[in-house]
């Protein structure tokens, strides 16, 4: 892969754990020349993966909407810098620009991207890897709802594949390189929304 979008919180948590995680993912990414793609955030830990990054010579593209620059979160020292208009213009170009997708420990906007990227994967509106890091067991209860979700009929097994997991940044990685992407099924006509 050369460039993986990585979705995480605007806060960087209480924990030093989920620093410690960012700022190894942008250290990593820029070791093995992989393009950083994210929401162009100055702060949290969008802040923290983005400036390892840059501190270890990788490179930065950032897709900001036009309010929050307003409100002057965005990162001023990025390699490249993307202003839309919408959310979900920034979300649309964020996937364009990517070959993969991680998603560190965050909060609502990190579970929504989280998802809707999901489910574009499960329309085969795409067929990138999509991979949590789970640090500190983040991610337990939420995995756990989705085992449910499968358990219960709501989610097929296909659906619950597409989410990679690992604890560490290069197990990560290497489950991301190690992807076949599961030729495209008629997900709806199945039962899976």
């Amino acid at each position: 892969m050369k460039s993986i979008l990585v979705y995480c919180g605007a806060n960087t948590g209480k924990n030093p754990a989920y620093k410690l995680a960012a700022e190894t993912l942008g250290k990593k990414l820029a070791e093995n020349n992989i393009k950083l793609v994210y929401g162009a955030g100055s702060v949290g830990l969008m802040g923290v993966v983005a400036d390892a990054t840059l501190a270890h010579g990788g490179y930065v593209v950032g897709v900001i909407p036009d309010f929050l620059i307003k409100m002057e979160v965005g990162h001023k020292g990025l390699s490249e810098l993307h202003e839309v208009e919408t959310m979900h213009e920034r979300k649309a170009l964020m996937e364009k620009l990517c070959e993969g997708i991680i998603a560190l420990p965050g909060g609502y906007g990190s579970i929504d991207e989280l998802f809707e990227i999901l489910t574009w994967a499960q329309l085969g509106l795409h067929s990138k890897p999509i991979g949590i890091l789970n640090v500190n067991g983040f991610y337990d209860f939420l995995l756990k709802q989705l085992d449910l979700m499968v358990q219960e009929g709501f989610l097929k097994q296909e659906s619950r594949d597409l989410l990679l997991i690992a604890d560490n940044v290069d197990d990560l990685l290497q489950k991301m390189d190690d992807f076949k992407p599961v030729p495209h099924k008629k997900w709806l006509n199945r039962g899976d929304a």
